[in-house]
């Protein structure tokens, strides 16, 4: 027992020496990287650059001031950026009484640095800095200064509860970093800025828990984002766009999130956590297609409460994928397998329609896309309005004109509902893909189409993988262990092994290993 302990302390060692050895490598070969970008593209700061780069712009401040008769400082900032009180306190009423010592002598803040070439400046200038230039000892400062534009923290809109934590996400990379550090107030827990956008330079923070998840992970994530090349990023998914591996897939291999008890406990798990500044939603990887159907609050019930639940998502996703498909299926090829009370409701349903029970599936559907598409465009209370009141009026309508049977109007709706019970936004719009193509295989294939889909879904979920790592586990590799987080949820004091498919360098969820 002791040795297997110690066998496992070494390991764990090992990694965390490995982990440590990789990201200064590749610390190391980014600042090389930079320096070799900076020694090719630095241009001399000078006064007449500065202004010739910020020709044509309105909100650019250029101010010049003679404290004394012997010195001059010129201010250099960008108006809509800079906070004008924080300039006024800190930098403008120092300045107003400065003698012959340096300007970082005179500025008593902490946010000031020197800095030596126009790229430096205009970056700095972009970011809400107030460039100075002093004129007698001729040096060029920086005093980050900038007006902290956020909303106050809300409950969150995509992922409602009705108890737990209320807070969410917010468009500050800053403050959504405090809300994941004041639930984990721990060391190990890391961030790695990258800047990603030609033109937007987004700020990304990658967050890990160092000495807990596995290294190859971190690492794929940080060749993933050094590798992005494109002009703009103004949301998480379009950076997730470009991590992904199988983009052309209809399955999200990130789970987009703007809960931070959500983000807290996968890195827990040993997951990452990717931070994109100026939108609220957070990237959590690598997941499984399992992840899409948990819900914050499945760690809030009861065990068996949570459990049934968990697994009722599960039930009524499959329910709306191939409800329809298969009503068209046995009332196109295979009536017969239908009991003969259902088959007398059917036919009179269909007594006097004018089409196919292909078409008459595909115009419900396609009507019920529409709807729900534009509730989701309209205003909030217009939204609701037209959601409840168009189904129902077009629905009667429907019937009413013989263009559906009542059946189909009830299955169709059964679906509809069915379908809102996967918690992940992302996935519910997948899913209605996935009917269709369901639907024209049962009009051609009958069940024999129906199972050819669920073979070839099936064979898509076992292929896809989320940086690197198995989309389909636990089930394809199988882990049983982690069984016991899937289907159901089961207790907590139960579930003391993080997940297998993650390879953490820390198993074991309790102090004591029993």
């Amino acid at each position: 027992m002791f040795w297997n302990k110690s066998k496992e302390d070494k390991g764990s060692d090992r990694g965390q020496n490995q982990s440590q050895q990789n990201q200064q490598n590749q610390q190391s070969q980014q600042n090389q990287q930079k320096d070799q970008t900076q020694t090719k593209t630095a241009t001399p700061l000078t006064l007449e650059n500065l202004k010739q780069k910020l020709a044509k712009m309105d909100d650019a401040e250029i101010i010049e001031r003679e404290p004394n008769a012997d010195l001059k400082v010129t201010f250099i900032y960008i108006r809509t950026l800079v906070n004008q009180e924080r300039l006024n306190e800190s930098v403008i009423e120092p300045l107003n009484h400065w003698t012959h010592n340096s300007v970082f002598d005179t500025l008593s803040i902490a946010k000031i640095k020197s800095i030596s070439t126009l790229e430096e400046a205009l970056e700095q200038l972009l970011s809400g800095s107030v460039i100075i230039y002093d004129v007698f000892y001729e040096q060029w400062w920086t005093v980050h200064l900038d007006i902290a534009l956020s909303r106050s923290i809300e409950s969150s809109e995509t992922e409602t509860i009705l108890y737990g934590p209320k807070d969410s996400f917010s468009e500050q990379i800053d403050q959504n970093i405090t809300l994941i550090r004041r639930r984990l107030p721990i060391t190990e827990l890391k961030t790695e800025s990258f800047n990603v956008g030609s033109m937007s330079k987004t700020t990304i923070v990658l967050m890990y828990i160092e000495g807990l998840t596995n290294p190859e992970i971190i690492s794929i994530a940080r060749d993933k984002l050094s590798s992005i090349d494109f002009d703009l990023f103004l949301e998480s998914s379009n950076v997730a766009a470009f991590m992904e591996e199988h983009p052309h897939s209809i399955f999200p291999q990130f789970q987009q999130t703007d809960r931070p008890d959500v983000c807290v406990y996968s890195l827990g798990l040993g997951k990452l956590t990717l931070l994109v500044n100026n939108t609220p939603f957070a990237l959590i990887a690598p997941i499984t297609f399992f992840h899409h159907f948990q819900s914050p609050e499945d760690y809030i019930h009861r065990w068996i409460i949570a459990s049934f639940l968990r697994t009722l998502r599960f039930i009524s996703y499959f329910v709306s994928i191939t409800l329809i498909p298969m009503y068209v299926a046995l009332t196109t090829h295979h009536y017969q397998m239908m009991p003969m009370q259902i088959l007398f409701v059917v036919m009179e349903s269909r007594l006097n329609l004018p089409f196919t029970p292909f078409w008459e599936a595909f115009l419900i559907l396609a009507t019920l896309e529409i709807i729900k598409e534009a509730s989701l465009r309209m205003p909030t209370k217009s939204g609701q309005t037209l959601g409840v009141i168009g189904g129902i009026v077009i629905g009667q309508a429907a019937v009413q004109a013989e263009f559906a049977s009542k059946v189909l109007i009830v299955l169709a709706g059964i679906a509809t509902i069915a379908s809102f019970l996967v918690p992940n936004y992302l996935m519910t719009k997948s899913h209605a893909i996935i009917q269709f193509v369901f639907l024209v295989l049962s009009s051609f294939l009958g069940v024999l189409g129906i199972v050819i889909g669920m073979i070839a879904f099936l064979a898509h979920l076992s292929a896809i993988t989320s940086l690197k790592q198995p989309y389909f586990a636990p089930l394809a590799p199988f882990h049983g262990r982690d069984w016991i987080d899937l289907f159901i949820r089961g207790h907590l004091p139960w579930m003391k092994t993080r997940p297998v498919y993650l390879h953490p360098l820390k198993k074991w969820r309790t102090s004591r290993r029993r």
